[in-house]
């Protein structure tokens, strides 16, 4: 199955993988210490390195995974006719006049810190395909939400 990236998401995914590759020397030379230190059956310092060794390795390979099965999504066909994927939305809570920006990603790529909330999401569901002065009703965990459109950008 494709895991659908932005170029972003995808380079990010490639500096993770990096750095978690660049762990493996000093996880290594963990265990050779501790395994250096004598009886393996009681050697705490040992088990805590190995374990830390697997937890890198599964790491590794679910971005391996991740990377090996990723499709880059083309921003070039782009448009703010209607909300879609990699669009950010303004939006304006109809009861509470509150306005909020989000900008529309993947799942793998949501970050609700950064303003990237997932296309799976019930509000980003609720966005899709409609336009600027358009108001859509948002069933929610916490109820129905009504959100007017305010803003579509790439």
């Amino acid at each position: 199955m494709a895991t659908y990236l932005t170029q972003e998401g995808y380079d990010k995914k490639m500096k993770e993988l990096a750095a978690l590759e660049a762990q493996r020397p000093q996880i290594k030379q963990a265990i050779a210490e501790a395994r250096d230190k004598g009886d393996l059956s009681e050697n705490a310092e040992y088990d805590a390195a190995k374990e830390a060794q697997g937890m890198l390795e599964m790491k590794i390979s679910k971005i391996k995974e991740l990377i090996a099965t990723a499709r880059i999504i083309d921003d070039s066909n782009l448009n703010t006719e209607i909300v879609q994927l990699l669009n950010t939305v303004t939006i304006k809570n109809v009861k509470t006049g509150m306005t909020v920006t989000y900008t529309i990603v993947t799942e793998n790529e949501a970050n609700l810190r950064e303003g990237k909330i997932s296309s799976t999401t019930p509000i980003a569901q609720g966005l899709m395909g409609h336009k600027v002065g358009d108001v859509v009703k948002v069933t929610a965990p916490v109820g129905v939400l009504e959100f007017e459109i305010l803003k579509i950008e790439i």
